[in-house]
């Protein structure tokens, strides 16, 4: 039986260290790495809403001269895939958000309908960042009294 030295995710963790030629022991991920990476996220997301927005500006400017103007397609081409490859992202990004901040069915639902209409995705993540449900752990953190 493997002996535990904590718990995350409700799986023992174990620690196990490995020598090799002077490099630093190997330990699982623990709460303050797991904290860093949920910071990263909450980054990326903000990041990539505001891209999500820029984007669908592209994409109407390029829609705007190829149909009204009927100038060029060039617009369409390159915004296309763009705001095809950031919409993935954001949609990816918050259903894991939602998760890892365990927001209601409610939330998810809008913060993935803020990526169909142009420019909501900002609006979504201003709202968020507003009603605390955009924390990243260190903000959200609060020390526990005795």
């Amino acid at each position: 039986m493997i002996q535990g030295r904590g718990r995350l995710f409700g799986a023992a963790v174990t620690e196990r260290k490995f020598r090799t030629s002077g490099a630093r022991p190997v330990t699982p991920v623990g709460m303050a790495d797991f904290q860093v990476m949920s910071s990263r996220v909450v980054t990326a997301f903000r990041v990539v809403a505001f891209a999500e927005a820029v984007s669908w500006l592209g994409l109407l400017i390029g829609m705007y001269l190829k149909r009204v103007a009927e100038t060029t397609e060039v617009g369409v081409q390159v915004f296309g895939p763009i705001h095809g490859a950031v919409f993935v992202t954001y949609v990816l990004l918050t259903l894991y958000l939602a998760r890892v901040q365990r927001w209601s069915i409610g939330t998810t639902v809008l913060g993935l309908a803020a990526s169909i209409p142009p420019f909501f995705t900002v609006v979504f993540e201003i709202w968020a960042k507003r009603t605390g449900r955009l924390e990243s752990p260190q903000e959200s953190s609060a020390p526990v009294a005795a």
